[in-house]
């Protein structure tokens, strides 16, 4: 009976290290398997273009979602010039700012000819003057101006005055007949610094 336990005992043993054998051999094997890699599988320069159209989709991906970022923040800022806007208008119009001119002028003007376009319509009155004879003004004559330049130049002021950056939301000129004219506004800003 000794025996016959013993034989067991021995037979399971030795089938316990042929199964170990066998488990370390698989993994051996493995190890040993040399698989071969996708770019050597479909060719190098496949697998180069595949890589490629992969880093362009996200490429893109990525591009879409920094110009939707880039539409967010910009509508935010129009929102915030639309209120900042309406608050530098309640508070003049209710007096609390006063506008100087040198204030309207860095606005407005850009250079040395905006000035002098400036000077010479207020200087026109509420009647208001032609571009060409804006044009043909002494201050003027040096720089070669035409009557449509002074025109583009005038309805530029404006926009950068109205809506620019530092925009104010008042326009400074406006269009009497074909004659150009200070507004009201302009005028009782510089009428009040004449005072």
């Amino acid at each position: 009976m000794l025996g016959a336990i013993f034989w067991v005992l021995l037979m399971e043993g030795l089938s316990l290290v042929e199964q170990v054998e066998q488990g370390l051999g698989e993994v051996v094997a493995q190890k040993r398997k040399k698989g071969r890699t996708l770019d050597e599988k479909i060719g190098r320069i496949k697998w180069t273009g595949i890589l490629l159209n992969r880093a362009l989709d996200e490429l893109q991906r990525l591009k879409k979602e920094l110009a939707e970022r880039d539409r967010k923040i910009w509508e935010e800022l129009k929102e915030i010039e639309v209120k900042q806007r309406l608050i530098l208008q309640g508070f003049s119009g209710a007096g609390l700012i006063k506008y100087a001119p040198p204030v309207l002028q860095r606005v407005a003007c850009e250079d040395a000819v905006d000035l002098a376009i400036l000077d010479r319509v207020f200087q026109a009155g509420a009647s208001g003057i032609l571009p060409r004879d804006v044009a043909l003004d002494v201050a003027l004559k040096p720089y070669g101006l035409k009557h449509y330049h002074v025109s583009r130049r005038i309805q530029r002021m404006n926009k950068r005055l109205f809506s620019g950056p530092r925009g104010i939301g008042e326009l400074l000129f406006e269009k009497r007949g074909h004659k150009w004219a200070l507004t009201s506004f302009a005028f009782e800003v510089w009428g009040e610094t004449e005072k």
